[in-house]
């Protein structure tokens, strides 16, 4: 089942229908009972709670137009911030890398670097045995910045959006993160057991964990406070100097140029939902530009059906030089493994069956597709 007006499958874990609508279209159409204005001057209030340190909040970023966006809203109201990056050991892309060095112009910032070998033995292991690869750096991506808040009594800390909302399942928006982060922290805790099984310690779970009992941070969500749109974000960040792939890199699988561009191989961790759920990066783009106003339902379902099952080779390649692999090795873990639902023969019966009525159309990505180019909209 698809998403009668985004087209998001119900494969997405924890995903909620109600009468042929996505649980993410339904918190879009809450946007219009939202008093912005009021959002933002309590924002302000949270703010000028906190501040008054040597720094005024901490910011996790990445150097992408999410973190160009959290960093311009701080430092437009005058305030201090801390920047810091959780990093991996893929190859960075050149835009990636002059983003980054961009951003942190005129502010100080903390890069935390997981050892190789550490990154390594983790990603393999959550990779073959779970088909998430970044499943231990993405835990780090939320606990590292609270660890560094600890070390620095930073009491405000601020990420950008709540994807539980964003992209569903929960219907009430929030703002604070804290327990989610605690949930991440608990739940790694649980892992530890499964982590040995891959060669990860308790000791290296324990590495990137805050202090149990120490100072507690107030975490937040930049997107409960404003209308948070990629494209309204990447325009912000354009203005700021960032830089898309345009010229280093036409990658394959997806239909943007702009989004998750740091390090190469993380396209991998983004397509490897293909085996497991049926869809990837594309359906997620595609689908939230199409709530957005910014791609019509039409052109979304051509491009998901004609890009979403793409691995990018060079995205590939990079995954499987840093970590070990041949490619005949890296297919061979997703052909066994027993999270692989819909890579195959099986895969391609379930794509021919699900296209009966739609468009069979094969669609070439328009350079401004996902930057609200009108001509799209109404195709």
């Amino acid at each position: 089942m698809r998403c009668s007006r985004c087209f998001m499958p119900d494969t997405r874990p924890g995903s909620v229908f109600t009468e042929g609508v996505c649980q993410a279209c339904l918190n879009f159409d809450k946007r219009g009972s939202v008093n912005w204005v009021e959002r933002e001057e309590q924002f302000d209030r949270i703010l000028a709670d906190h501040v008054g340190g040597r720094y005024d909040c901490l910011i996790p970023v990445s150097g992408g137009k999410d973190s160009h966006r959290i960093v311009y809203e701080i430092k437009r109201r005058g305030l201090r911030p801390l920047l810091c990056t959780v990093n991996d050991s893929f190859t960075h892309t050149e835009a990636g890398t002059a983003n980054l060095r961009n951003l942190v112009q005129g502010s100080d910032h903390i890069e935390y670097t997981i050892n190789h070998d550490l990154f390594t033995r983790g990603t393999r292991w959550a990779f073959e045995d779970s088909g998430e690869a970044l499943r231990f750096v993405e835990y780090a991506i939320y606990t590292v910045p609270w660890m560094i808040a600890q070390m620095y009594e930073i009491p405000l800390v601020i990420f950008g959006e709540n994807s539980a909302f964003e992209y569903g399942p929960v219907e009430d928006n929030f703002y604070s993160a804290n327990d989610v982060i605690n949930g991440i922290i608990a739940k790694a805790k649980r892992e530890v057991p499964w982590w040995k099984g891959g060669g990860v310690t308790e000791e290296d779970i324990a590495s990137i964990m805050p202090k149990p009992g120490g100072f507690q941070p107030q975490v937040l969500y930049l997107s409960f406070f404003y209308q948070w749109s990629s494209i309204t974000n990447l325009k912000i960040a354009r203005k700021m100097g960032f830089k898309d792939l345009t010229g280093e890199w036409d990658r394959k699988g997806t239909i943007e140029n702009f989004e998750q561009i740091d390090s190469k191989a993380y396209m991998v961790h983004l397509w490897l939902k293909y085996p497991k759920f049926g869809f990837q990066r594309v359906s997620d783009i595609a689908s939230r530009r199409v709530r957005e106003g910014a791609l019509s339902l039409k052109k979304a379902k051509a491009l998901i059906w004609s890009y979403d099952h793409i691995l990018d080779p060079e995205a590939m390649d990079d995954f499987c030089q840093t970590l070990g692999y041949t490619p005949k090795q890296f297919w061979g873990v997703i052909s066994k493994a027993k999270w692989n639902v819909y890579h195959g023969k099986q895969d391609l019966a379930r794509r021919v069956r699900d296209r009966v009525h739609e468009t069979k159309q094969h669609v070439a990505v328009p350079s401004r597709v996902l930057e609200g180019d009108s001509k799209w909209v109404h195709t």
